[in-house]
């Protein structure tokens, strides 16, 4: 066994074994899935079967973040739709066992992409199909009727907006390290102009294409992954979400984005708006105000990875270059807020 930053093998092994009988048959071992910013998430074996095994971020984490309990409940439930997402397996709410909650979820066939390369090596053809997959997946998931999944009670989606809003800025609050101009306001000009939610909808929170398993034969959605932001709201904070994610505005984006969205046949921001809102049928109008939003989100949340990086409480590469993304979604939101070109 070879134990890994917040991964204690043998005492996960005891664990299991007495938790979920039969599951572990042999000595596990473990690999850190690279990628992710936030919840660590690691493959898991034990020779014969493989698993995949989520659990918080080391060092600071904020009230309400990274909830383990939250992420299994909705990808247990969503296994009822047509939203492809793992089956979970075993949930350890208990910190105990390897210092902070876990869940263990089953492995999906597919693969993450992540760069501008790996999309255009699928050829315009897929990578067209993949993009209009993408949302189609997104707006399946807003269509999903929360009630007859057990879930009419995972949020509280009247005046989400107003809540996000209040929410994000007290995160950044928790997680200030620096002066960051502009973010305050861009919290301020937010609050002053909240729109009216065309309904409501189980909402994913984080939406982007590595955040989704691929088939690149298909191409097609195998899994939809990272569940930590998950609750019912405003289903266009997902897509405005979206939108940061595949608009460029600077080669810097790319940290974010990885210029998935510049390869060949890729759909274009405004396709896959046009086409949400085809599928959909909501009002696509007012969407600058919640790409605002996203935008500030998007900087909270990168600010508290900033802030776990400068406290040497991160696992994994490229996390040096997190703190400079800040300053540039805060304007790109402003710039939104403003009715210009994101």
């Amino acid at each position: 066994m070879t134990d890994l930053p917040g991964l204690d093998l043998d005492r996960l092994t005891e664990y299991l074994r007495e938790s979920a009988p039969g599951l572990v048959t042999g000595p596990l071992s473990a690999e850190l899935v690279k990628g992710g910013r936030s919840n660590l998430t690691y493959y898991l074996t034990d020779g014969r079967q493989r698993w995949v095994l989520r659990r918080p971020p080391l060092g600071h984490v904020l009230r309400t973040a990274h909830d383990m309990g939250r992420e299994y409940r909705v990808i247990s439930a969503l296994a009822k739709t047509t939203v492809p997402v793992p089956t979970t397996i075993h949930e350890c709410p208990d910190p105990e066992p390897i210092g902070a909650p876990f869940y263990v979820m089953s492995h999906v066939p597919g693969v993450v992409l992540r760069s501008q390369a790996q999309c255009a090596e699928l050829g315009p053809t897929r990578c067209k199909v993949l993009g209009e997959r993408l949302i189609d997946v997104l707006a399946e998931l807003h269509a999903v009727d929360p009630a007859t999944i057990g879930l009419s009670d995972f949020g509280r989606p009247d005046g989400y907006l107003t809540r996000q809003v209040s929410r994000w800025q007290k995160q950044l609050d928790a997680s200030r390290s620096r002066d960051v101009e502009g973010i305050d306001e861009l919290h301020d000009r937010l609050a002053s102009s909240v729109p009216t939610s065309p309904r409501h909808s189980l909402i994913h929170g984080d939406y982007r294409l590595d955040n989704v398993l691929v088939d690149p034969e298909t191409p097609d959605i195998t899994a939809v992954l990272d569940w930590e932001m998950a609750t019912l709201g405003d289903p266009l904070a997902d897509v405005g979400l979206l939108v940061v994610y595949t608009r460029r505005r600077t080669p810097e984006d790319d940290v974010i984005t990885g210029g998935v969205n510049t390869a060949p046949g890729f759909p274009s921001t405004d396709e896959l708006i046009s086409r949400y809102a085809t599928i959909s049928g909501l009002d696509v109008s007012a969407l600058d105000w919640y790409v605002g939003l996203a935008c500030f989100k998007l900087a909270v949340v990168l600010e508290g990875i900033h802030y776990r990086f400068t406290q040497g409480k991160t696992v994994g590469a490229g996390f040096d270059r997190i703190g400079d993304m800040v300053p540039n979604l805060v304007r790109g939101g402003l710039a939104a807020l403003a009715g210009g070109s994101f």
